[in-house]
């Protein structure tokens, strides 16, 4: 592998794992200074390796440059604090033979430990999000805007704001107490779902980008299962829930980047492995006494890993959402729901349960409607079309609405 192929997916993988230990090691406070250093390490790759040749060991090299660099800084930091002032507390910078624990465990923890820390409940969900992408992923500014379908200047304004939120309330890197866990771990399995949610929903058209979101929320996910503090079956059941829908990621839009509908989609590209492994984790959620809502979502995407279309599917998928919007409520899980519910009781009277719902500026409602309404009204189910078409948002749901018009 070329330097400029092997730099970029060093960058990737090892730029978080460099990141959180000497965030760890200095104190939340000084995250940029850590993530400058991490940089600075692979800009030196970047410099010196297309002349000198790639070392034997390219990890072993960036993880000792990273050492030496965060040694000489941490040196400087208390140079500076012994003549100017107290500028750095003696226990973040050490001396300049502090111990930096680059083994694999201890990135691990560490990363488990920032996870919890930039899931704390006083930042914003989207900071949270953010923060994750760019600490704990490696995702660089000019990614996570793309992401979020926005700028750099306001994703760097958000992180910013919400490291010196971190900072004031002395967040630090660490476990909770055993016996804040479970409420810490709903927070942080939250931000993982809407992590994956901004992948696998994302209106981005660059699809290795959205597929990327979606591999490192079920990468962090993973790391919670392995580690026997938080192996919880909450979190097995979220990871199910990726597990099923990645599944299904090649087969949801097409080459030129359209959305197809499920009942469209080739089965054959579905991931057959992804699906085994959402089975294992589902059954290992099952060990709880709670059931939560990754365990229902969960259940509803393993029968949709069925693409027959049989009574007994729909009955239990409609089973399940009846169960999630009792514990949870949501528009959108409520017109999944009646979807669900004309398949087993037919579309007459689930245009009586749409009319319940009363969302008249969702265009998935009106959507619902015209696929209700095509096989007995037609005008009804094209101007019930035509209004989702206007109210659609982005170009792949007007693209979907608009083939549904024309196959009237």
């Amino acid at each position: 592998m070329q330097h400029q192929e092997l730099i970029p997916h060093l960058f990737r993988t090892e730029f978080r794992k460099i990141t959180v230990v000497l965030s760890k090691l200095m104190g939340i406070a000084h995250i940029e200074t850590a993530e400058d250093i991490a940089g600075d390490t692979f800009l030196l790759a970047f410099e010196t390796w297309p002349y000198r040749g790639i070392p034997p060991n390219p990890t072993a090299w960036l993880y000792a440059v990273a050492k030496n660099k965060a040694r000489n800084t941490m040196a400087r930091n208390q140079i500076f604090n012994e003549k100017v002032g107290p500028m750095v507390s003696s226990e973040e910078t050490g001396s300049q033979e502090v111990d930096i624990d680059l083994s694999d465990k201890n990135m691990t923890d560490s990363q488990l430990q920032m996870l919890f820390a930039v899931c704390h409940p006083s930042i914003a969900i989207e900071a949270q999000i953010g923060l994750a992408l760019r600490v704990l992923c490696g995702f660089g500014i000019d990614e996570i805007a793309t992401a979020f379908l926005t700028n750099k200047e306001t994703i760097n304004k958000r992180l910013y704001r919400a490291k010196e939120k971190l900072r004031t309330e002395k967040v630090a890197i660490e476990f909770p107490p055993e016996t804040e866990i479970p409420s810490r771990l709903n927070a942080v399995l939250r931000t993982l779902y809407l992590l994956f949610n901004e992948g696998y929903y994302s209106e981005s058209q660059n699809a290795i980008l959205r597929n990327d979101l979606c591999l490192e929320a079920m990468r962090l996910t993973y790391m919670l299962i392995e580690n026997e503090t938080t192996n919880k079956p909450e979190a097995n059941a979220l990871l199910s829930l990726m597990c099923f829908h990645a599944s299904r990621f090649e087969a949801r839009k097409n080459a030129n980047g359209e959305i197809i509908l499920y009942q469209e989609q080739d089965e054959s590209l579905w991931n057959k492995e992804l699906i085994e492994k959402g089975m294992y984790y589902l059954h290992l959620a099952r060990k709880g006494h709670q059931v939560s809502r990754y365990h229902l979502e969960a259940g509803i995407a393993y029968w949709h890993t069925f693409k027959a279309d049989t009574f007994e599917k729909w009955e239990q998928i409609l089973r399940l959402y009846n169960q999630l919007l009792m514990l949870e409520y949501s528009p959108i899980a409520a017109l999944n729901r009646t979807f669900a519910f004309y398949k087993v009781h037919g579309k007459a009277k689930a245009i009586i349960e749409a009319g319940k719902l009363n969302l008249p500026d969702n265009p998935y409602y009106f959507t619902l409607l015209g696929e209700l309404y095509k096989d007995t009204d037609t005008a009804k189910a094209r101007k019930h079309f035509e209004y989702a078409y206007q109210l659609a948002k982005t170009q792949a749901d007007k693209q979907v609405i608009k083939r549904q018009i024309e196959a009237l």
